[in-house]
């Protein structure tokens, strides 16, 4: 007699290269967060009046630390990218040694916080352009992060209009105040119905009281005459 075993099939794995691929993506993905990162903030640009200083912002992050951090800044000259400064930095909180190679440039950055930032003096139209902050980690064995920052070069500022913005805010106020006066002139009007209603009613009931008087009803004030006693 032959025997035979009856059970759940375990469920197959796929080819191995698939695996290898899932854990491989994982691996790259956890990588990934742990990256060096350049950021020249939420605003990526400045528009400024030619002659006055303005500050260049830019600061890095990374989850697995740094060591000999490389960062530079570049200026594209119509297509020519020109370095600004460069320094390496050793480690968290090491100050770095700047060199810089453009005129009217100073390096504002403190390590402590992670800001690489510049200042750049007394602008000129010359310096109107794109600014890009480079950075690389060799922890990361040899990426290359970066991050641009556009600066606008004018004669003045624009002076920003405000007409629509207060067209439409005294638009809604007037809406607003309007729906109020309303609301109040009809619980002014609710009120004076109820009350009119109540007076409506007091001189319902005194009048019903002198009908009663007038018609000798029972329970009025006529005075009766009593009835002759017979001799």
């Amino acid at each position: 007699m032959e025997v035979q075993w009856v059970g759940v099939e375990p469920p197959r794995l796929g080819p191995p290269h698939t695996a290898v691929g899932l854990i491989f993506s994982m691996l790259l993905g956890m990588w990934s967060a742990q990256a060096l990162e350049m950021s020249v903030g939420k605003i990526p640009f400045l528009e400024a009046v030619n002659g006055s200083t303005v500050m260049l912002p830019c600061t890095y992050s990374s989850c697995i630390g740094i060591k000999n951090l490389y960062f530079n800044w570049q200026f594209n000259d119509n297509g020519t990218m020109q370095k600004v400064c460069e320094s390496v930095i050793p480690s968290e909180g090491a100050v770095p040694h700047v060199s810089i190679y453009r005129d009217r440039v100073e390096f504002v950055g403190k390590n402590d916080r992670n800001n690489i930032s510049i200042l750049l003096w007394n602008i000129t139209f010359e310096d109107d352009g794109q600014y890009t902050c480079f950075g690389r980690n060799p922890k990361e064995k040899g990426k290359n992060h970066s991050a641009i920052f556009k600066l606008i070069v004018v004669d003045e500022l624009r002076v920003v209009d405000n007409s629509l913005a207060t067209i439409i805010a005294s638009a809604v106020g007037g809406a607003i105040a309007l729906i109020m006066g309303f609301m109040l002139l009809k619980n002014f009007t609710l009120f004076v119905l109820y009350k009119l209603e109540e007076k409506n009613k007091e001189c319902l009931v005194s009048s019903s009281g002198i009908d009663n008087t007038e018609n000798g009803l029972s329970g009025s004030k006529a005075d009766s005459k009593p009835t002759p006693k017979k001799k």
